[in-house]
Parts: C-alpha cells; structure tokens; sequence
C-alpha cells in the first residue's frame, strides 16, 4: 500500500533542490527544503496525540508554511480543515466543534480569543505567522526532517472544506485522496502544466481554487510557484515576467486591465491566464484579449467537486461558458422538479459525477442524500444549460447563492443577523453586480411598526459578528419586501430593482 496523494504530489521530490516556491521577497523555497518541514511539522502533529483520519484545522495566513502543514496533514494521514482568515472567533468555534479537529493552528495575534474554543472542544492550539514564526514552528524546529509517510488509499479522506446552504449551518464537505489527485491529474494534462511552468499563486489557500488546483497542479507537474500574500496590483505586475502562467478570479483581471503598464510586452511571455471561481464578464473577455492577445481560459468549479469544466487550451474558448466537461467527468441538465435529464439547448439544474465528486457531508446523512444521488450524480444547485456543441454555460444560481471576488456568500446567514437587530421586521440579501467583485451583497430591510432601525449600528453589527466578505455593501430601508401569492419573497424583483447601484 501507499499514500497516493503524498506519492504523488510531494514524495517524488524529496530530493530535489529545484525551486518549489518563489516568496515575495524573493526567497527561493526548493522542494526538499519544503518537505523537510513538512515531516517536521508531521511529527508535531503525531506527537500531539493524533490518529489517523482526525482533523487538523488551520486558520493563518497565507506562507510556505501554511502549505507545508497540508502537505503534513497528507503525509501523515490526517484531514486538512483550512478556514477563511476572515472568520470570527464564533464562526471558527462551530467549524472546530462541528469536525471534532484535534489540533488548531491560528495566528499569534489570534491565540487569546480562540483558547476558549479549543479547550471547549478538547483540541491542541498552537500559533504560526506569516513569516512562519510561532509556538508550531519553535516545536518544529527540533524535529527529524525525515516521516515516514502513512498508507493511505484513494477512498480515505484528505480535507474537509465547508460550505454553506441558504438554511442552517455550515456542511463540511468531505474530499477523498482520490478525489483530489484525480482532479489535479486530468487538469494539469488539459492545461499542458509542465516542470518548466512557473505560476503567479495570488489566491488564497483556504478554499479549492487556490489550494486544491492550484496548488496540487504545480506540485503534480513538478513546476514553480510565485508565493504572493494576496493580490496586490503593483506586486503582481512587478513579478508577472518571471511567470508563464496565473490563476485568478475575474477581480483579478479587471483590475490588471486598469492599469496602462498591462499591455502586450509584459504578457508576450505568458502560456495561460485562467480565470475562475466567478463569472467572467463578456466585455473583460474582449478586453483582455485585445489588450494583451491572449484568450482567458475559463472554467467552472466548486467545492464539493473540484473542476467539472474547462474551455479548451487548444481550440475555441467561448466567452460567456465554462467551456466543456472535463475528462471522466460527465456533465448533465436536469429537471429541477423531475430530475429529468434534459436535451441540449434547455435550461435546468446541472449535475456532475466522476472521480473528482466528493464523498458526502460530514455527519449530514440527509442532506448528503438530498444532493448525491445514489447512481453518483452530485445535484450542484447551479443553474445551466449545454449548448449543441457541448459547452456549458452558467445561467444563474440556484438558492440566491452570492459569488463576490470568488467567495462563496450565503443571504441567509446575513438575514438571520439583521433580523435579530432592534427595529427589524425582515430582511432579504441579495447580490448585484459589482465592477471589481462581480456581484456584492446589499441588505433590504423592512423596519416594524412605528420603528427606525439605525443603518448605521446595524452595519457596524454586521462587521463585528461576520467575515469582511460577507458584509454587505449596502443597507436599504423599504416598506415591504414583494411576494409572490405562495409568499415567498421575489429576490428576482430586488435584484433587478438595485441592479444599478454600484454601475
């Protein structure tokens, strides 16, 4: 037996002194060096206490570091639960409790205010920054640099990512060894990733497209990464001539186009730009296209999932799709009442199956069974249709789902917090169109009889109990939300409505 996602991901180059990552400063990270710390920070893991198959959440910011400690989670035979750094301390709290992880790493500047929640679920709590200094890293230090790596096969479970619904609390999605190898193979072979590609990384490491694609590709073809914090406008093109490739969301693109420097001689070099994780305008197609000559690739995704699609890397990438379902991944349009497989050129719900297809809910049997039917077609809740030559295109979003800047945002856990808020009747979040996110969510409220809500003391609320990404962009006071004769409110109505508000 062997570990199938370490072998192939990270074990292969444990004796390479080629570049592994490229730091903003401009500090070289090799491969054996990165895997060095690796096994270190696996024997702090195992020496804590931990068994096989229990979680490991982490909660810092974005370094060589923090990814070494996915790759010592893979190593070592433990789940990887990464966490929005922008999550408050109780949204930690119920992703810590609901998982059962064993083991937090956060931020120094973060340790005082989650100690409650690591001793309330029992756990280990140690800290590392971005500049890989903290109590895990001091740990660390004395350890062998050599692990010996866990079996483990393609069904068992390598991460949880959560994601939520438009009711109730977080899911935790579970992902298999195989469901992410698979993923990473089939995209780095489609993309044409090779050892000579190095990668502009500015994406967060938290969820699937930064960590998870990314990530897994550059790691399986045995390429570089440019290791950025975050995208930063002047750092990004500073450092683009050292790259071949970027993978970015459509933010990402907007912003590089408004800047004159962006033009065809800095981008000449470039293989690929990718964009995903959020609708692609038509517009910043034509535009980026006739600014650099180079067609971004988009392509379609999510959490639960990995990759479904992908527009081509030789043939035509069609603006306005996510281009054609992936190798071994089959793709289909169903009856949103029936499940009915529907023709070509017909509106409905999308399902995928395939390898890449995750493995269920943690300890949500029910709504597991809601959303993965048993023949292994994983109902997305997106809305799409598939063209007469295959490629598919994204209508709308089942659920109200908000997509701002890539990150997924749920109304319904904004509603329920300005609801509580004095003066509150009811509320509906809705997403409109955004010029740099894509879309941004806005708050409509409804005041009770004879009341004021205060706009501004619910904003400030809003900003103290939820991640920044969720805030809304906007509060607005109307006299009643519209609905339709079942009395389910019309958001459709609220989006046209508010459409133009940041236009």
């Amino acid at each position: 037996m062997a570990n199938i996602l370490y072998d192939a991901l990270f074990g292969k180059h444990a004796n390479r002194d080629t570049p592994f990552l490229w730091l903003e400063d401009g500090t070289k990270v090799t491969h054996a060096s990165f895997l060095n710390l690796t096994a270190q920070f696996a024997y702090v893991l195992t020496d804590a206490g931990l068994s096989v198959g229990d979680r490991v959440a982490v909660q810092i910011e974005k370094s060589g570091a923090s990814l070494a400690i996915y790759a010592a989670c893979v190593q070592a035979g433990f789940v990887f639960l990464p966490l929005n750094t922008a999550y408050t301390t109780d949204e930690v709290q119920y992703f810590v409790q609901n998982s059962g992880a064993k083991f937090l790493v956060c931020d120094p500047a973060k340790a005082d205010a989650l100690r409650n929640v690591v001793d309330q679920a029992g756990a280990q709590l140690e800290t590392l920054d971005v500049s890989g200094i903290g109590s895990l890293a001091a740990i660390a230090e004395a350890k062998d640099t050599t692990f010996v790596t866990v079996d483990r096969s393609g069904d068992d479970l390598a991460a949880f990512l959560y994601t939520s619904g438009t009711t109730g609390r977080s899911k935790g999605a579970m992902l298999s060894h195989q469901n992410l190898l698979s993923n990473s193979k089939v995209l780095a072979d489609l993309w044409q990733f090779t050892s000579d590609d190095v990668l502009l990384h500015a994406l967060p490491i938290f969820h699937t497209h930064g960590l998870f694609v990314a990530s897994n590709i550059t790691l399986l073809a045995g390429g570089s990464m440019i290791f950025l914090p975050k995208f930063d406008l002047e750092v990004v093109i500073k450092k683009l001539p050292q790259a071949t490739s970027i993978m970015g969301v459509p933010t990402f693109y907007t912003r590089l186009l408004s800047d004159v420097q962006f033009n065809k001689d800095l981008t000449a070099h470039m293989r690929l730009f990718i964009s995903g994780s959020a609708p692609l305008l038509a517009e910043t197609h034509v535009e980026f296209e006739k600014r650099t000559g180079h067609r971004i690739l988009e392509r379609y995704g999510m959490t639960e999932t990995n990759m479904n699609t992908s527009n081509p890397y030789d043939g035509e990438r069609r603006a306005g799709t996510v281009g054609l379902p992936l190798p071994g991944v089959e793709v289909k349009v169903t009856n949103p009442t029936t499940g009915e497989t529907l023709p070509n050129g017909e509106i409905g719900i999308l399902e995928v199956r395939g390898d890449n297809v995750f493995q269920g809910y943690w300890q949500m049997p029910k709504k597991t069974s809601e959303e993965l039917r048993t023949d292994g077609f994983f109902i997305t809740g997106d809305i799409g249709v598939i063209d007469a030559d295959g490629y598919v295109q994204i209508v709308g979003r089942n659920k109200d789902l908000i997509i701002s800047g890539g990150f997924n945002i749920y109304p319904k856990e904004i509603e329920e917090v300005i609801d509580a808020q004095d003066g509150v009747l009811e509320s509906a979040v809705v997403g409109v169109p955004h010029p740099d996110f894509g879309e941004t969510p806005v708050g409509i409220l409804v005041a009770k009889a004879g009341a004021t809500p205060n706009l501004n003391t619910i904003s400030i609320h809003l900003n103290d109990t939820l991640a920044r990404f969720k805030h809304p962009r906007k509060l607005i006071l109307i006299e009643a939300l519209p609905r339709n004769t079942m009395g389910k409110v019309q958001k459709n109505l609220l989006r046209d409505e508010f459409k133009k508000l940041f236009s």
